[in-house]
């Protein structure tokens, strides 16, 4: 396959690339990530909308839980782009449980669903730290969790994608799915915020 790279070795090289400029002080994360934000500045909000959907519709969120692939289908939107498809699981916190995300090989995430991947997401330190310690690495992006609570750490692949299902916000009964949505952030979904 002359010619041809895998999505894993495309990430690894953008993720060299774009340490390079920073190194050259030519630009830093922070101004990469705007830059990208501002580019596709509506991919987050497809997440949020499967989670506020989960969040009114039980039914659904059973859904989404049990068959990721078919659920997400439900409201248009597919893990299958590009040559393989891949599979798509949704976790969910609880009370006693926290779900965090990352992919230790280089930054397998769902784009189509979370926007671009932030650069901390992708560097070696947070790939590295979340899975030996993930209660400091949470703390340190201010979520600090009861010491009860289990932290489960999923890696992704370039066969598979997760996102967390956050708990909903305390008082939020009386609000519609969009007002819901808007409330959930792209941190949220990776499990590095509460929602």
């Amino acid at each position: 396959m002359s010619g041809q790279h895998t999505n894993s070795e495309i990430a690894v090289r953008v993720r060299r690339l774009e340490e390079r400029l920073i190194g050259a002080g030519l630009t830093s994360d922070d101004e990469l990530d705007a830059i990208i934000g501002q580019v596709t500045s509506g991919s987050p909000a497809n997440g949020a909308r499967v989670v506020a959907r989960a969040w009114v519709d039980p039914g659904y969120r059973e859904r989404l839980l049990a068959d990721g692939n078919a659920a997400l289908a439900e409201l248009g939107f597919s893990m299958s782009t590009g040559p393989q498809p891949q599979r798509f699981t949704v976790v969910e916190n609880t009370p006693t449980r926290h779900n965090v995300l990352v992919c230790t090989l280089c930054s397998c995430y769902p784009i189509a669903l979370l926007g671009p991947s932030p650069s901390w997401y992708k560097s070696e330190a947070y790939r590295a730290r979340v899975v030996r310690e993930p209660r400091a690495v949470l703390a340190e992006f201010g979520l600090e969790l009861p010491a009860d609570t289990e932290i489960v750490v999923h890696d992704t692949s370039a066969e598979s994608r997760h996102m967390v299902l956050p708990m909903r916000p305390a008082g939020t009964e009386g609000l519609s799915e969009e007002e819901l949505a808007r409330l959930v952030t792209r941190e949220g979904l990776i499990g590095t915020a509460a929602v």
